[in-house]
């Protein structure tokens, strides 16, 4: 349907009205963070089949998982100037491409080695999409909009986690996990055509690039800001449970812990990216309507703190269960303000290299932390194996799982040291505030 929109375009037979048309570049941006989170959480149905095909234990899951997060972590700041430098649409549709062409050398892989290299290169890609969205956002929708219009960006995406759980799943049960994977590749490689030619960067007024700024200048104005690195720390704390739980050890956790089957803990880890999606923009707009960050995200954090200390040591009844997940994802999705305060901390033109500098911290705790909790598991490991794969005891992921509260009670200390930008937007480049 949009490549048709677009041709007729082309032809002068259509002509999509002006207010519409920033939607439609959200639309493909948001798009891109959508099959960002399904590739990114697709692990986590397919522990145990990973751990069959390649004969590996939980620490080398781990890093399997966690090399996406590595490829993340790397391009992460280079990302960010990429697109401040050379505009969203280019350097994103070859990222796009990029992704695709992990994920399909991952279906078709046959040695770990091979697996992983694939991995790596959808987390490359995938490094580009919150940046590439954030950038457009910007370029494209007043201001005063922005924490909203990320809040819906982000409902988008853990829309996409949603779909790398129960719905993968299901995928997989019907046609094997390769298939399914290389079916979502070519999802990819149609994403990245029509995002080259469908998205334009900006008007002259909002497309700001580093060509008036050198890049080392640039970069350095963000390395001197205090805020900037309490607020990127902060960041990587809080999403990190998201990660971890959402993205790889919540489905056999609560396959072990309740005796769930896969689809149906996939179900109910899939609760928290749909608490997700609802809470973002919800938090997007309190934040912009009430002038103010800080309170909405130290409630939110403390909520999420107390929800998932439930889910992981008290016994739940399945709708208490339900809830509680529900709970954790709409209150974690508060941390995303940070990202509207990094923005409005450094100047416009910078806008795509500060957020790479802040995702560069959910990468880096998202790269540590799989293996580590893989680590914790394989040290309790008692011997026991279900079609090759390695079960674990529920005392152990209890165990491996503290990180998480640990997290959030670490990113709570954090918040009392971050200023309230009240959104206040920073002109001067050379501000160290």
């Amino acid at each position: 349907m949009l490549l048709l929109s677009y041709l007729l375009f082309l032809k002068g037979k259509v002509k999509v009205k002006k207010k519409l048309y920033p939607w439609l570049i959200w639309l493909l941006g948001s798009t891109f963070m959508f099959y960002k989170f399904a590739i990114e959480v697709s692990p986590s149905v397919m522990t145990s089949d990973l751990m069959s095909t390649f004969q590996i234990n939980a620490t080398d899951l781990g890093n399997l998982a966690a090399s996406y997060f590595y490829a993340y972590l790397l391009l992460q700041i280079p990302a960010g100037l990429l697109v401040d430098r050379f505009g969203p649409r280019k350097v994103t549709s070859i990222a796009i491409l990029v992704c695709a062409l992990g994920t399909w050398i991952f279906s078709c892989s046959e040695s770990l080695a091979w697996a992983t290299t694939g991995r790596f290169l959808s987390g490359a890609g995938a490094a580009f999409a919150a940046i590439n969205c954030l950038k457009l956002i910007g370029n494209w929708f007043p201001k005063n909009q922005f924490a909203f219009m990320a809040g819906l960006m982000m409902t988008v995406g853990m829309l996409g986690a949603v779909c790398g759980q129960a719905p993968l799943a299901q995928f997989i049960k019907m046609m094997e996990w390769r298939e399914a994977l290389f079916w979502i590749s070519g999802a990819g490689f149609l994403l990245s055509l029509l995002f080259f030619c469908i998205i334009r960067d900006g008007s002259k007024e909002s497309n700001s690039s580093l060509k008036g700024l050198k890049v080392t200048s640039g970069l350095k104005q963000i390395l001197l800001k205090p805020q900037a690195w309490l607020l990127s720390i902060y960041s990587g704390l809080a999403f990190a449970p998201v990660s971890i739980f959402g993205g790889l050890w919540g489905v056999p956790f609560m396959m072990q812990n309740y005796g769930f089957e896969q689809i149906q803990a996939a179900n109910l880890v899939s609760l928290i990216f749909i608490g997700f999606a609802i809470g973002a923009p919800i938090a997007g707009w309190f934040s912009n309507f009430f002038g103010f960050h800080k309170p909405v995200m130290y409630w939110g954090i403390s909520i999420a703190l107390l929800s998932i200390t439930a889910i992981l040591y008290i016994p739940l009844s399945l709708p208490l269960l339900t809830l509680s997940l529900l709970i954790f994802g709409a209150s974690i999705s508060c941390f995303l303000l940070c990202f509207t305060m990094i923005r409005e901390i450094n100047t416009p033109i910078l806008a795509a290299t500060s957020v790479g500098f802040m995702n560069a911290f959910d990468a880096l705790f998202g790269a540590l932390s799989d293996p580590l909790t893989g680590k914790f598991l394989d040290m309790g490991w008692k011997g026991e194996m279900l079609n090759g794969a390695r079960l674990f005891p529920i005392e152990v992921y209890k165990v491996a799982l503290f990180t998480l509260p640990a997290y959030l009670l670490v990113s709570l200390i954090l918040l009392i040291f971050i200023k309230e930008t009240h959104t206040a937007q920073v002109t001067n480049v050379t501000s160290t505030s």
